[in-house]
């Protein structure tokens, strides 16, 4: 748990944190640096879960965690009030309808090719003629939704799917999280990372925009504690974390 986060939260709060009376936790397990599906049976492991658990405990609430494979389906059940908050990248049409806190985690977005491929540079990317193979509803996927101007965005079904799909539709790129990504290539010849990342992907708590601002007073002043104490960090190094870095106040 958190050292020495003082939060004074009445009972009137805490039934708007959690209504039902069971705090709802909306994990993201198509995101490796946050999550980790432990199969059939086993509950779900990363840093996403250990800020969930230790949330829990300063409301002295009891918890469950609503385990989804894509990040768009975990958007929507903090939207359509199935979970009471989740963790996700900022992005400001997610923002619609979710209050961010601060970022606690960044992470890279990178392209995959193959090695025969001509493209060596981020810039080589977005050229008539190119595909890109993105995940649905991914941070991601928006963004280059919103930035690609010349290549075509194609969409695998969730983000650990995006190689394989890649590989079977023979498009020209795979975008990513870089740890997804790398994943992915284990055991496989004949793929690349280009150098450099084309964006840098904030991770934060989601809460509805619908909650009061009590409760989304008391997630950011939360995520901020987690995030400063050397909480976050230790979570990273606990489940050997290597591809994303405690992001800093200003971020």
């Amino acid at each position: 748990m958190p050292h020495n986060f003082k939060a004074s939260i009445r009972p009137d709060v805490r039934s708007k944190i959690a209504p039902g009376g069971v705090l709802r936790a909306s994990i993201n397990v198509g995101n490796p640096i946050l999550a980790k599906d432990e199969g059939e049976g086993n509950p779900p492991t990363g840093v996403s879960v250990d800020i969930a658990q230790a949330f829990a405990r300063v409301c002295d609430l009891p918890i469950s965690l609503n385990v989804h494979k894509a990040a768009a389906h975990s958007v929507e059940a903090v939207t359509q009030d199935e979970s009471d908050f989740g963790f996700f990248a900022i992005d400001p049409k997610r923002g619609e309808h979710l209050e961010f806190t601060d970022p606690y985690v960044l992470i890279e977005g990178a392209y995959l090719v193959r090695e025969a491929s001509p493209i060596t540079t981020l810039e080589q990317v977005d050229q008539h003629g190119n595909n890109i193979m993105v995940g649905q509803g991914s941070a991601y996927d928006l963004y280059l939704s919103r930035t690609i101007k010349h290549a075509q965005l194609h969409r695998a079904p969730t983000s650990p799917a995006v190689v394989e799909h890649f590989l079977q539709q023979g498009v020209e790129v795979a975008a990513g999280v870089k740890q997804q990504l790398e994943l992915s290539m284990q055991g496989m010849s004949g793929l690349r990372l280009l150098p450099g990342n084309f964006m840098v992907i904030r991770q934060a708590v989601g809460v509805a925009k619908t909650r009061p601002t009590e409760v989304h007073a008391l997630f950011q002043q939360f995520v901020r504690h987690v995030r400063d104490s050397g909480f976050v960090a230790q979570a990273l190094k606990r489940h050997n974390i290597a591809g994303g870095r405690v992001a800093k106040a200003g971020d």
